[in-house]
């Protein structure tokens, strides 16, 4: 197993691989289609959690939202899910990485970095929701199952379905560091959080009133760090078995014309 070249896959002679926008399963469109409905989901139950709070005398809960970590990460799957879906769609109706060609490749190593945290984070939120946060029983309230099964478990199928599905390589060992950062920004918030609206986004975050709790709060970050670069690992390799066991297969766009070896690999 070779691990990849430190880069943000911004190689120039990979482009005519379309890995971000093509499928070794799906045919271009119905992969668009499929990624655009999810992200229809996603949004769709961030609204309707917002709408419920608002006319259920629960609306600070709204402004509240944008200091956790679970809601961060759910709008980055919505808005990954609805950037690659356009994406795949462009290609798909000219065969060509139509947005990707026309802006800075610069933005070729964000998006890179973007579907790196879309296909860790998920599964971070699902363990750390389901292994320390949630409490027994189970909700009495249909809304409040939902709610807590799209955000702390559906997140995470789709995060496995754009390990599975795209034809994408494995991440960049670069980006690893970078997962750090965004969880050490992270954690930068929540306590800006507390000293600005007195509250904890999560329970084991409190120190207690005179410290007395510090060494665990530490124990659960250091605890945090090493899932990140368990599920960093685990995401590199599955995508590393998914490339081998399907031999670099890719569903092409019949208008996509360029003279590559897995062109008779072609979709619709």
């Amino acid at each position: 197993m070779k691990l990849s070249k430190p880069s943000f896959s911004v190689n120039s002679s990979l482009d005519s691989r379309h890995c971000y926008e093509t499928s070794w399963l799906l045919s271009p469109f119905p992969f668009a289609v499929l990624r655009a409905l999810i992200a229809l989901y996603i949004f769709v139950t961030i609204f309707f959690i917002w709408g419920w709070d608002g006319t259920h005398g629960n609306s600070d809960a709204i402004g509240q939202s944008f200091s956790y970590f679970t809601w961060l990460t759910y709008w980055g799957l919505g808005f990954y899910y609805l950037v690659a879906a356009i994406h795949t769609a462009c290609y798909a109706r000219t065969g060509r990485s139509v947005l990707f060609d026309r802006l800075p490749r610069a933005l070729r190593a964000l998006h890179a970095l973007f579907y790196a945290t879309v296909t860790t984070f998920p599964f971070l939120v699902t363990i750390v929701f389901w292994a320390i946060l949630f409490k027994p029983p189970w909700y009495t309230q249909t809304f409040e199952a939902w709610s807590n099964i799209s955000q702390h478990g559906l997140n995470s199928l789709w995060a496995l379905l754009e390990i599975i599905l795209p034809t994408t390589n494995p991440h960049s060992l670069l980006a690893l560091p970078v997962l750090v950062l965004i969880l050490l920004l992270y954690v930068s918030l929540a306590y800006l959080t507390y000293h600005t609206q007195r509250f904890y986004t999560y329970s084991f975050l409190n120190p207690g009133p005179n410290g007395e709790h510090s060494g665990r709060v530490t124990a659960y970050c250091f605890g945090i760090f090493a899932a990140i670069l368990v599920l960093f690992i685990l995401s590199w390799a599955a995508i590393w078995l998914r490339r081998r066991l399907t031999h670099g297969k890719i569903k092409r766009s019949v208008y996509d014309k360029e003279d590559v070896p897995e062109m008779r690999h072609v979709g619709v």
